[in-house]
């Protein structure tokens, strides 16, 4: 186990974090779409693959996720629209950017409300 992390490192260990998720998420989702197990199978594989290195990013550091929580979904929220605008085509809709500020402003109190 490593030590607590600084602020910095933890908002960059976070945002891999966010990629790998999103991203394995995403590979998993493409596996899928693909019509069958032979033509999609790689692409799940490599989608559970990421999501696990996700899960020992996320936990390897010593820290108090929960305190750092309102960061991870900001980070988590903005990399997977990414994805889905990037890699899918799935271009925001106004519901969801009114949602997305709202998560953004929760994220912000969560993390910084003393």
């Amino acid at each position: 186990m490593m030590k607590e992390p600084s602020n910095l490192i933890a908002v960059m260990i976070l945002f891999v974090a966010a990629l790998l998720e999103a991203g394995g998420d995403a590979l998993v989702r493409s596996g899928l779409r693909a019509g069958s197990l032979a033509r999609g199978g790689g692409w799940i594989l490599l989608g559970a693959l990421t999501l696990l290195a996700y899960g020992f990013v996320v936990n390897a550091p010593r820290w108090n996720f929960g305190r750092l929580l309102g960061v991870y979904v900001v980070l988590f929220f903005l990399v997977a629209q990414g994805i889905a605008w990037l890699g899918f085509r799935e271009r925001p809709t106004f519901p969801l950017m009114v949602g997305g500020i709202f998560i953004i402003l929760g994220g912000g109190i969560i993390s910084l409300w003393n």
